[in-house]
């Protein structure tokens, strides 16, 4: 148990470290990095620049793949930066190249290397294929220069300019005549049956003087790079020629690419080093169209919600006090014949039927084993999202410090095993449950595991595609130490103070003999209510997810962490609002079964996130391929997994707040 004890420390204290090192602005954690002249500068003065290269991937592809599987340059001193594990999980795969160039010394058409193909060789024929393949699916680029993503800028609609952080490997004109976007910058590229491989870039490197502030050096605001297609005919490019280097569909001669570059730099004071990605993300796409909706979304909500709980207070509040006007005075007057409270008391009873049902509202629900253990997941999960979403909007995990998102969210939900075990003991407790090893177990594997073999499921396929986005086994083996290790034992002490507790006492006591149900109309059956409840929290999120997809099928940065926490906020209040509602009316119709109801009622939230996926596949996505569109819809099914836990919790224990509220202040005989 020590042992244990130690290891739960020591991974608190790693990330209590990790949070405390950080500053909310600009890139939490990371120091900027100074630059001088070569032979001018000291110690911490650097003149060598690096470029550094990232996975290639592709809109019309879930399959990224690694720089070197393309046969581009390759650094002779391989270096890869070490990792965290959300830049593994998400399939990143950094390391050094031959791309380096001098602090403030232009360079004009820069060789790095050439590469031949041979018609005769079939090494030579596969490789060719696979940049080939490249080109006609629109892989992209993704350089890194002193962790600035080197962008590709250029206009777009209405004069304004976008900044793509990625450049595209090429382009394919087609048979037809047909091209990609990437082929439109450049007219020469008009040869029917012809790929266009970019191998020269010009790049320019912005930086921020430091001798008008009094510091020496000077650091880079700004990397920009335009792709370039040239035919080379020596050993000596000029990076002039007007032909382009094209790429025959079929491979009948041998082929030689020289990969060149150009790059200058500029000084820009006005630009300061903590802000300088804002060049990238306000030029994102659809960002405008983006805050209008929300600031729609957001008001529309708020007033849903005002309406909702304005109707719940005013008809609770008549409700009560009619009922608690049939005091014991009034039920010695029922003897009487002329006595206008047996009139009063009959109304009351005739009006609303949720106070019938008393001795049947906390009678136990069936499979409580299954439903204390998806709220005691759910919890976990929101806890874990709250708490990520937070550091979020405060600046500690931005787009700038790579993978941190999902390292947070993986340690966070590690770290609160304590709190799952602890709701799921509780409440299969108050059902009544004695199987407290099976809840436990339950708890801890069922949910983690089924997330884990679908995981595994799309590594296998990415493993057998040879795709970047595969987990290394090391990797594997650590996410299980982590759950074994860490997470089920903290499951386990949850779950034994939870069961220590006694069962949470209800307002009212539950009858022996369970009350026969009427006939239920067709609004108040389990099946219309339950659809008709996750609407409400769906229309409160679905702009925020056509976003959130983007950036993750799309290869979008996401940034607007602050409207994601108020979104998270308003779906918090519309799924509870939705789902007391609606179990106010289902009691008044004098069925009692809200336990499982009012789980699924909010849950139902995520079959509608599932059928948005679905169109988002087929309207937005140009994904092509059986192991793309496999992966698209195993990966869609964790998330719709995951978020039908979290609103499913919502909704249950705002349920259970209302029901124990409502009996609790009426007057039971």
């Amino acid at each position: 148990m020590r042992k244990g004890s130690n290891i739960v420390f020591l991974l608190g204290y790693l990330l209590v470290s990790y949070i405390c090192s950080c500053s909310a602005f600009y890139l939490p954690g990371l120091a900027p990095v100074t630059f001088c002249e070569k032979g001018k500068g000291g110690e911490d003065c650097k003149s060598e620049i690096e470029v550094f290269v990232n996975r290639l991937d592709s809109v019309e592809s879930v399959l990224p793949y690694e720089y070197d599987v393309f046969d581009f340059c390759k650094d002779p001193s391989e270096r890869r930066p070490s990792e965290n594990l959300g830049q593994v999980l998400f399939g990143e795969r950094i390391e050094s190249s031959p791309y380096r160039f001098q602090f403030k010394e232009d360079v004009k058409c820069e060789l790095v290397c050439q590469r031949t193909y041979k018609k005769d060789k079939e090494e030579d024929a596969k490789k060719l294929d696979f940049l080939k393949m490249g080109m006609q699916l629109n892989y992209q680029h993704h350089w890194i220069i002193d962790n600035m993503p080197v962008t590709w800028c250029y206009d777009v609609e209405d004069g304004q300019k976008y900044c793509n952080p990625g450049f595209p490997v090429g382009c394919l004109v087609t048979k037809e005549g047909r091209t990609k976007d990437a082929c439109v910058i450049n007219a020469e590229f008009n040869k029917k049956n012809t790929f266009y491989v970019f191998n020269h870039v010009d790049i320019k490197i912005i930086y921020h003087s430091g001798e008008s502030e009094g510091w020496r050096g000077a650091r880079l605001v700004a990397a920009t790079m335009e792709p370039k297609s040239f035919k080379e005919t020596n050993d000596k490019p000029t990076c002039d020629s007007s032909t382009p280097m094209e790429v025959p569909v079929m491979f009948s001669n041998d082929l030689s690419i020289s990969y060149t570059y150009s790059v200058m730099f500029e000084e820009n004071n006005s630009i300061k080093w903590a802000s300088r990605w804002d060049y990238i993300l306000v030029s994102m796409p659809h960002t405008n169209i983006q805050w209008f909706s929300i600031m729609n979304s957001l008001v529309i909500v708020l007033f849903l919600s005002g309406m909702v709980a304005m109707i719940m207070l005013r008809t609770l509040h008549k409700d009560i006090a009619r009922y608690n006007q049939v005091d014991q005075a009034d039920l010695i007057k029922l003897l009487s014949p002329h006595g206008k409270s047996t009139q009063l008391y009959e109304d009351a009873q005739e009006e609303s039927g949720w106070k019938q049902v008393h001795g049947d509202v906390f009678r136990p629900p069936r499979k409580g084993m299954l439903l204390s253990v998806f709220l005691g997941q759910g919890t976990q999960i929101f806890i874990m999202t709250f708490i990520t979403l937070f550091l979020a909007c405060l600046g500690f995990l931005s787009p700038a410090n790579r993978g941190a998102l999902m390292t947070c969210a993986v340690v966070l939900w590690v770290m609160l095993g304590t709190p799952a075990g602890y709701v799921s003991a509780r409440l299969y407790k108050t059902f009544g449950g004695e199987k407290w090893k099976t809840n436990v177990l339950l708890t801890a594997l069922l949910c983690p595991g089924v997330v884990f073999a679908d995981f595994f499921l799309m590594n296998l396929i990415l493993w057998v595609e040879g795709s970047s986005a595969a987990i290394p086994f090391g990797t594997l083996v650590a996410i299980l130490a982590l759950w074994f290790g860490i997470s089920v034992p903290l499951t386990f002490v949850g779950a034994y103070f939870g069961f220590k507790k006694a069962a949470i006492e209800q307002p009212v006591r539950t009858n022996q003999i369970p009350r026969q149900i009427p006939e239920q109309s067709f609004f108040t059956k389990p099946v219309p209510g339950i659809i008709m409840g996750g609407i409400l929290p769906f229309g409160c999120i679905f702009i925020q997810l056509f976003f959130i997809l983007n950036s993750i099928w799309s290869h979008q940065m996401y940034y607007m962490f602050g409207f994601l926490f108020l979104v998270f906020i308003i779906l918090l209040i519309t799924c509870s609002e939705a789902t007391i509602l609606l179990c106010y009316f289902h009691l008044c119709a004098e069925d009692y079964h809200w336990w499982w109801r009012s789980f699924l009622t909010s849950g139902f939230t995520a079959v509608y996130l599932f059928i948005y996926a679905v169109h988002y596949f087929f309207s937005k996505l140009q994904i092509i391929g059986a192991a793309s569109t496999f992966l698209y819809f195993g990966y869609t099914m964790i998330m719709v997994l995951i978020f039908f836990l979290f609103t499913g919790t919502i909704g249950f224990f705002a349920c259970f707040w209302f029901v124990n509220k409502i009996y609790s202040v009426v007057k039971v005989d």
